[in-house]
């Protein structure tokens, strides 16, 4: 077994400026905000759909700057963020102190989360999967920490759309691994801007049905992104549309291709 310590000494919590200040600069923008919003309004309905308590216990896991912590905190809830980028954690602190609300930040690895099994209601991983090579322990970890019956949200990318916004490159989800993997070794080497100076690039490319696929033996229902939709936000005309997609799974298929990202809720059984 990996001694923690050992494996915490080797975590680089540094972060280039560049990096730091571009994602210090969108989380706290408007359009971030609204998305963070977004998020939330869902598992909140989710969860009154599954008769949830209404003070949820909350596990933001690459919390970043914290922006989806201190939404669910300002409501009431329990929160706590993880995320390896010391930096954008103490940003996270500051903006949550600034605020009056009580939230416990931590850096740390979200293969080895700090919290003890089935404590947490609601797990979010936000944009992080695409990050971690050992992406199953991280779904493992999080399937851990998390209570019978809690709802575990993940966005992360979509290998079925050539549009992204990982790499500054054109159709770079189509790429082939050999070529990815080349481009990984610039981002981290001689040229950091075309991954954005992350000091960790998106190494994994997933679709909906590889990550529902892997999460059912673990216990999840999964749901996709028109799975959860709320039809009564959406016009008449976009409520069609949404349970045209539901119906088919053709159409569902091609709406996926059609989309930048990937979004699921799992609900664990």
């Amino acid at each position: 077994m990996t001694n923690p310590t050992t494996e915490r000494a080797a975590w680089d919590h540094t972060t280039h400026q560049a990096f730091y200040d571009y994602y210090a600069d969108k989380s706290a923008s408007a359009l971030a905000q609204q998305s963070a919003e977004r998020v939330k309004v869902i598992m909140l309905r989710l969860a009154r759909r599954a008769s949830m308590p209404s003070r949820l216990d909350v596990a933001d896991i690459g919390c970043g700057p914290g922006s989806q912590a201190v939404l669910w905190a300002a409501d009431g809830h329990r929160v706590c963020g993880l995320d390896v980028n010391k930096p954008l954690i103490d940003l996270a602190r500051e903006r949550a102190a600034n605020a009056g609300l009580s939230i416990r930040f931590e850096v740390g690895t979200a293969t080895q989360l700090p919290w003890a099994n089935e404590t947490v209601d609601v797990c979010l991983l936000p944009e992080l999967l695409e990050h971690v090579p050992d992406w199953r322990t991280c779904l493992r970890e999080a399937a851990r920490v998390l209570r019978s019956g809690g709802l575990f949200y993940v966005s992360t990318t979509n290998v079925l759309c050539p549009r992204q916004q990982e790499f500054n490159l054109p159709l770079y989800s189509w790429y082939p691994s050999a070529l990815k993997r080349y481009c990984e070794r610039l981002a981290v080497t001689s040229r950091p801007s075309i991954a954005n100076y992350a000091r960790y690039p998106a190494v994994n490319w997933f679709s909906y049905y590889a990550l529902r696929d892997f999460l059912a033996p673990l216990g999840f229902r999964c749901l996709d992104r028109f799975d959860i939709v709320d039809e009564a936000a959406k016009t008449p005309a976009q409520a069609r549309v949404v349970r045209a997609i539901r119906k088919s799974a053709l159409l569902r298929f091609a709406a996926h291709v059609a989309t930048p990202s990937l979004a699921l809720v799992a609900v664990k059984s």
